[in-house]
């Protein structure tokens, strides 16, 4: 149960520290990976969602063993992102940087399901 919370408490404080800048940073996403973005709600949307997604990450650290079942569908929300971004890269569509933050989505995503797994 101890690495179940320690994975699912940190996934919620990286996500945080990740995502809520990026509420701040509209334009110099469009300046340094062009084009400009050209519809903010989808923009804002996402880190709206993904933020959310870190208060459940960090509600299922608080009790593992009771939010065991929503271990699967935040694997799930982690490969959604990871495998997405990892097909744009290999059709050059999303700069390396975003591959790196899918790829450690995807460590995390293992980690989720392997504390699934150790809870059985």
């Amino acid at each position: 149960m101890k690495f179940a919370r320690f994975v699912f408490r940190y996934a919620a404080i990286y996500g945080f520290l990740v995502l809520l800048p990026q509420y701040f940073m509209e334009e110099r996403v469009g300046r340094d990976y062009p084009p400009p973005i050209t519809h903010p709600e989808h923009f804002y949307g996402f880190i709206g969602v993904a933020l959310a997604w870190q208060a459940a990450y960090f509600l299922i650290s608080t009790d593992p063993v009771r939010f065991r079942p929503f271990m699967l569908i935040a694997v799930l929300a982690k490969a959604s992102f990871g495998i997405a971004v990892a097909v744009l890269f290999l059709q050059n569509r999303v700069p390396g940087v975003v591959l790196g933050f899918a790829t450690a989505d995807l460590l995390l995503g293992a980690l989720f399901f392997s504390a699934w797994l150790r809870l059985r």
